[in-house]
């Protein structure tokens, strides 16, 4: 009843009323950290925005201006090829070889994906354009264009074209988009990450003084930070010439440490991490992929994991210095792609 009487700590007599008002003080209280904590969130994500607003634009720095893609036609409702190289900028190599090179195929549908890798001294025949090693074409097709008289940086997008273009007839589907980064950014990815867990299947020690290269794994499960993870995917022999690494384990190793770096974005820590990954992308990464479409592939993709990707590397026989396709690798390559387009 109302007025009833109830004994506090010390005996005293206290109405019921009293105990109400603390528990609505408590409630108070409890509703004030909710909001505080929303606020948080709130001022995260917009923070996440506006540094992705600086970031999207140097990453798709590419992308020519004023692209607005149709709705049906975006990357959140259809299936989309992709070409990713991985480019050795480093100023002590001198090198524009893409030692990486995959074509992925992402599915909306699904919200899974194939990427088949290419051993980079894969030669390539396909008609109309002469054969050689399969990372040589990029730097080959950007020479070519800045002889015919094009800036150096329009040269390397029309190269980069050329090259997506050459491999989706190679694979037999539209590649729409290609993106390049630099060995840095996939270092300071994994760091951003906090590191990533990957099989060493070997010890790996080799130095090259020339260009600074100092590998130092051992061999079994271990967390490995950047520069460690671009150790493990680079590695070809050590000094002495043994524990020899061929093209075929190194894109083994590629395909190990993307699975690992979806999986860690994929977890609470790897969200908590969103802005340093989302920075160093920027810093290092280069598309021509609107930002429009980019953001879209970020939300319609961001909680795939290593087990929604297929991957799938050509095989082939080494015969310096090519690796020669296997022609069955090659058509199962093409089905797989042409699969994930179709789901």
């Amino acid at each position: 009843m109302s007025g009833q009487k109830t004994m506090d700590s010390r005996g005293s007599r206290k109405p019921a009323k009293s105990r109400k008002r603390r528990g609505a003080s408590w409630f108070k209280r409890f509703m004030i950290l909710v909001l505080l904590v929303l606020v948080g969130i709130a001022g995260y994500l917009y923070y996440l925005f506006d540094k992705s607003k600086d970031a999207l634009t140097m990453a798709t720095a590419d992308a020519e201006p004023g692209i607005v893609v149709p709705e049906e036609e975006s990357v959140k409702v259809k299936p989309v090829g992709i070409m990713l190289m991985g480019m050795d900028t480093r100023k002590e190599t001198g090198s524009l070889n893409t030692d990486v090179m995959m074509v992925a195929v992402l599915n909306p549908n699904t919200k899974s994906a194939s990427v088949v890798t290419i051993p980079r001294d894969s030669r390539i025949e396909l008609d109309g354009y002469k054969s050689r090693k399969a990372n040589s074409y990029y730097a080959k097709f950007r020479a070519l264009a800045i002889d015919d008289g094009l800036s150096v940086k329009e040269a390397e997008k029309k190269a980069k074209r050329q090259v997506r273009e050459m491999l989706g007839k190679y694979f037999g589907i539209n590649i729409a988009y290609t993106a390049t980064i630099n060995f840095q950014g996939f270092v300071d990815v994994v760091d951003a990450l906090g590191g990533v867990e990957v099989d060493v299947d070997m010890d790996m020690h080799y130095i090259d003084n020339a260009d600074g290269t100092k590998i130092d794994l051992k061999k079994g499960h271990q967390k490995v930070d950047g520069d460690q993870a671009l150790d493990f995917v680079r590695y070809r022999k050590s000094n002495d010439g043994t524990n020899m690494s061929s093209d075929f384990d190194r894109n083994k190793r590629q395909s190990e440490v993307i699975g690992a770096i979806a999986d860690r974005m994929k977890s609470f820590s790897g969200v908590a991490k969103l802005g340093n990954v989302i920075e160093a992308v920027g810093n290092n990464m280069r598309m021509d992929m609107p930002s429009s479409e980019v953001q879209n592939m970020i939300e319609t993709y961001f909680k795939m994991g290593k087990s929604d990707i297929q991957f799938t590397a050509l095989e082939g026989t080494w015969r310096s210095p090519y690796v020669y396709v296997d022609d069955e690798s090659l058509r199962k390559a093409k089905q797989i792609l042409q699969a994930k387009m179709a789901e």
